[in-house]
């Protein structure tokens, strides 16, 4: 049975078809320009077949292979695909991933675009694991931000998930997270809380930032915050944080850390008790997964 690209998305993380169609269709646009690929059809017969292999060159977790799939469908619709992993898998170097087989004009046009799908992904799910894996033994939850790619959020935080961790918010309106510069122009921690409690519906949360314990004692005792960002505080000052939370809230208010969260202090962040740690480098800093598409000969 051929493989849609359905059937490889991560079983707990959804990404919207549309999504898929608008991203392999813009990055096909790019690559193909005005008179496509002139080097396949200089030196491929049209009725050539060709049979390919995705090949992962490094271990770690698989992502963007739906999107992969995709690519291949959408240059022809004669392409057959077979998939031995779905977004998700845990890879070793030298897997064989997808099997692509079909009019070789279109498995050679496709294979960049595919390969840069499948590359910036799964290097978004790797490195989203090696958090993940330092937070072992927590309640601690790692999340992504909004430094992102433009245009290809959806799929980075997609990617994200794929690796195990969580999504903060999408964009500017699906929660409001009162940020430092809001304050300053706003007049203060209070009024700037007052203001967006008054706003805003009963389902929508209100987040804040803070810098000093100063400012989270303020927070907490107007009751209006769901959760607070302790931006680039030391671990003793995020300890401080989490006790001063339990005793002021009893544990109704969400911390999440933020700022310098990286792969060596994770796990002192995660120890803290902190709820979540959210981390821009998850999307704006993974290296690529390096992965090939070699032709079976």
């Amino acid at each position: 049975m051929m493989t849609t690209f359905a059937s490889l998305l991560h079983p707990e993380a959804f990404l919207s078809p549309l999504a898929i169609d608008e991203a392999v269709q813009r990055a096909l646009n790019e690559d193909l320009g005005r008179a496509g690929d002139i080097t396949s059809m200089a030196t491929i017969p049209e009725t050539t077949h060709a049979q390919a292999v995705l090949v992962a060159r490094q271990s770690g977790v698989i992502a963007g292979l739906p999107l992969a799939v995709a690519v291949f469908q959408k240059l022809s619709p004669d392409i057959s695909i077979q998939a031995r992993f779905r977004d998700g898998g845990v890879v070793a170097a030298g897997a064989h991933v997808l099997t692509i087989s079909g009019p070789a004009r279109a498995v050679l046009t496709g294979e960049r675009t595919a390969l840069n799908f499948v590359g910036r992904l799964s290097g978004i799910a790797t490195l989203t694991a090696d958090y993940v894996r330092h937070t072992a033994g927590t309640k601690m939850r790692i999340c992504c931000t909004r430094k992102t790619t433009p245009g290809l959020r959806a799929l980075e935080k997609y990617a994200v998930r794929c690796g195990g961790g969580f999504n903060h918010r999408f964009g500017l309106d699906d929660a409001i997270l009162i940020k430092d510069n809001h304050i300053a122009v706003a007049g203060g921690v209070t009024a700037v809380l007052q203001r967006a409690r008054a706003h805003t519906g009963h389902l929508v949360k209100v987040e804040i930032e803070v810098d000093t314990i100063a400012q989270l004692r303020e927070v907490l005792d107007t009751g209006l915050a769901d959760v607070v960002l302790l931006d680039n505080m030391n671990i003793a000052e995020l300890t401080e944080a989490v006790k001063l939370a339990k005793e002021l809230s009893k544990g109704r208010v969400v911390l999440e850390a933020s700022g310098n969260v990286t792969q060596g202090s994770i796990a002192k962040i995660a120890a803290t008790g902190v709820d979540y740690a959210s981390s821009g480098a998850l999307t704006h800093s993974a290296p690529n997964f390096d992965v090939a598409l070699d032709i079976d000969v």
